[in-house]
């Protein structure tokens, strides 16, 4: 019986993951299409105003539904139970955070020194109430691993968003065109969330069941904070310190170098907690799950950000135009850093299966209080390469530790981690030496580009053709 339960869980999850694989990739590259065409069509300032908004968007989303929404996918508890409160919940504190953006919004924009994102900020802060109204059904896609239907709300969103920002940004609208596209998706997303929704659940109010989601959603939230913190305060220091313009190159490079965690994280982690949640009662499958899951993600990213940090220099030429040249600086820098999100983002979905939301909070913590003067000193020291620097060490010296020192008391050893991204690190490595060498022989971009994203990616195929079983066997499994 045992078995026959892991074996439908297997089933369900790999079906999910194959869903959003293909709901990523195809999500990310009509972004980095739209991202080309948009950057072509608006100036690098009006993305540092976008920036701005972004940060404070981002935060407060963080934190918009208190990480109930997380306690409804993880419990063993009937939903019936728990949505009603869950929505309260959610909406109440989606409405207030909203409130709290349109009133702070030209304080902190003018603590950015961009007064101008004032009324972009007030209008993303509509995401708020739409997240907190969908915090249920989204929930319910993820416990249930109907990644086929969120495929379904987030290609809808993305096609609606497309056509709002595009029509905008040629109208002239700037940074405004972004901001409208963000509402957009965001409510076609919820409404077709709603729509394959099949219990629709009114607000309700248990006091006991609130005081059981609140004691374990907000540690979470608090961590959720945190890492949205982590992730934004380098755009609060470019912009605060360098300016608009250094603050546009630089969200370019972010979002180059958040591609890989987008496309091949987000797969993974859109099943990872309910799985590890499932499971979390044999602590050797959950062991083995978690180291699984890193190898095959390790699989797929190291490719993908070794590229995107070798040719960092003639892909933004290329693909961007030479006024975004200065991006480059930046990029090949969070790249490394992206990489290392990837296993971190699934170590924290780990701990969070776990029951783990206090350690996480710890992490993080620790975390910003460690980047925030590194970041500092950067910005003055190098600009915004010297900012990717700082983001880099830190967790390479601080966070990475702090995860291997919570896994500890599960049984995961740094050994049977590194055992798990050994080839695929190998391969990487041969990739670099190899991307790095065309660079050196070629001089032109564009064959710099192609010459050496082609040699060093059959380089990397060779290292790691013998975990070809990894994947064949996952989309062996995913047709079944």
């Amino acid at each position: 019986m045992a078995r026959a339960v892991t074996a439908g869980l297997e089933r369900k999850v790999t079906s999910a993951i194959r869903w959003s694989a293909v709901n990523s990739l195809l999500q990310r590259l009509g972004q980095v299409g739209v991202g080309v065409l948009i950057a072509r069509l608006v100036a690098p300032e009006q993305f540092g105003v976008f920036a701005v908004a972004l940060v404070v968007l981002n935060i407060v989303l963080s934190v918009s539904e208190m990480g109930v929404s997380v306690a409804l996918v993880r419990s063993d508890k009937p939903v019936d139970e728990l949505a009603p409160t869950v929505t309260t919940l959610s909406i109440a504190s989606g409405v207030l955070l909203c409130l709290a953006c349109v009133v702070g919004a030209p304080f902190f924009a003018a603590a950015m020194g961009t007064p101008q994102a004032t009324g972009v900020i007030q209008l993303m802060s509509v995401s708020l109430v739409v997240a907190g109204a969908s915090a249920v059904p989204g929930a319910l896609l993820q416990r249930e691993f109907r990644q086929n239907h969120k495929f379904v709300a987030d290609t809808s969103g993305f096609v609606v968003g497309t056509t709002v920002v595009v029509v905008l940004a040629v109208l002239g609208f700037g940074a405004w065109s972004l901001a409208w596209q963000r509402i957009a998706v965001n409510l076609v997303s919820a409404g077709v969330m709603f729509a394959y929704t099949e219990r629709r659940y009114r607000p309700g109010f248990d006091p006991r069941q609130a005081r059981e989601l609140l004691a374990f959603g907000l540690p979470l939230a608090g961590a959720s904070l945190l890492v949205f913190g982590v992730l934004n305060v380098d755009q609060i220091v470019v912009g605060s310190v360098l300016g608009t313009v250094p603050l546009g190159y630089y969200l370019l490079a972010v979002n180059l170098a958040n591609w890989p965690v987008a496309a091949f994280s987000q797969p993974v982690r859109s099943v990872s907690l309910a799985a590890f949640s499932q499971v979390r009662g044999d602590p050797e499958l959950l062991a083995r799950t978690f180291a699984r899951a890193l190898r095959l993600l390790a699989l797929a990213t190291v490719p993908a950000c070794v590229l995107l940090a070798a040719l960092a220099d003639p892909l933004v030429r290329i693909v961007y135009g030479e006024r975004w040249a200065p991006a480059a600086q930046a990029l090949a820098l969070l790249v490394l850093l992206g990489a290392l999100r990837v296993a971190l983002e699934l170590g924290y979905d780990y701990l969070a299966s776990a029951g783990r939301s206090r350690a996480i909070l710890v992490i993080h913590l620790v975390w910003l209080v460690a980047l925030v003067p590194l970041l500092a000193l950067g910005a003055h020291l190098d600009g915004i390469r010297g900012v990717a620097v700082a983001q880099s060490v830190v967790v390479l010296v601080f966070i990475v530790p702090a995860y291997l020192l919570a896994f500890r008391p599960y049984g995961l050893r740094a050994r049977v981690l590194g055992a798990a991204v050994a080839r695929p690190v190998l391969g990487g490595a041969v990739m670099v030496v190899v991307a790095v060498g065309v660079q050196w022989v070629v001089e032109e971009p564009l064959w710099r580009l192609l010459a050496g994203g082609a040699l060093a990616s059959l380089a990397y195929a060779a290292v790691v053709f013998p975990l070809r079983h990894e994947v064949l066997g996952l989309l062996r499994r995913s047709k079944a």
